[in-house]
């Protein structure tokens, strides 16, 4: 079965125009945007979904294309909170609670949102093998179907490259989207020159992604 992520638009066009006179510190557009935010935090803090399910949720929406950022996130908010019973149909057409609220593992209190944010959510986990590759190795790229969630972008899919960073073990994405726990995997960072990804790109760019070790193999 083939996933389609319609967030992975990486080298293709027709996507309208970049702004580029926005101001840097510019965050919302509209005064709902900053509420869709704060209630995704606080809703993922629960801890009944990871920010990889949240990621994928997301990519996955049909209507991707034409929804705002902010859009893309209230859609998969509500599957997210249907999808767990924290909310039902008659629930979001009323626009408020109609049931008994479920119980939740955890709740993020306002007073305590500067210090959770603050933290962060590291991903690097302890490593149980060594690494397969070094600085300088040419590996592959998995040239095939993703039938899950994946981070690897498509433009790079069979592609060669050059490892350029180890990064160490991290929280493996495509698993974790789906359910499979962290299966922590060695993280790189993998460069290619940009006429191996697009054969009419600028000579001399190099492109950097960062990427698993199940995505690669010694070229």
């Amino acid at each position: 079965m083939k996933h389609v992520s319609h967030a992975d638009l990486g080298g293709t066009t027709g996507h309208g125009p970049i702004a580029v006179d926005e101001p840097e510190d510019e965050r919302f557009h509209a005064a709902w945007e900053p509420r869709v935010l704060a209630l995704t935090l606080a809703a993922g803090a629960a801890g009944l979904w990871n920010i990889d399910i949240s990621r994928a949720t997301r990519e996955a929406l049909p209507a991707y294309a034409r929804l705002s950022y902010y859009e893309i996130w209230f859609e998969a908010l509500l599957k997210l909170l249907a999808r767990y019973r924290l909310v039902r149909a008659d629930e979001l057409r009323a626009g408020h609670a109609l049931h008994p609220a479920r119980p939740l593992p955890r709740v993020l209190h306002a007073a305590d949102v500067p210090g959770v944010l603050a933290k962060g959510s590291p991903t690097e986990r302890p490593a149980t093998t060594p690494a397969r590759f070094a600085v300088g190795d040419a590996v592959r790229m998995f040239a095939g179907e993703v039938p899950h969630h994946t981070r690897l972008p498509r433009y790079v899919r069979g592609r060669h490259g050059v490892i350029e960073r180890v990064h160490g073990t991290h929280v493996f994405a495509d698993a974790h989207a789906s359910g499979r726990g962290e299966m922590p995997h060695w993280l790189y960072t993998v460069a290619f020159d940009a006429c191996e990804l697009w054969p009419d790109a600028a000579r001399g760019v190099r492109v950097s992604v960062d990427a698993w070790e199940p995505y690669m193999e010694r070229a």
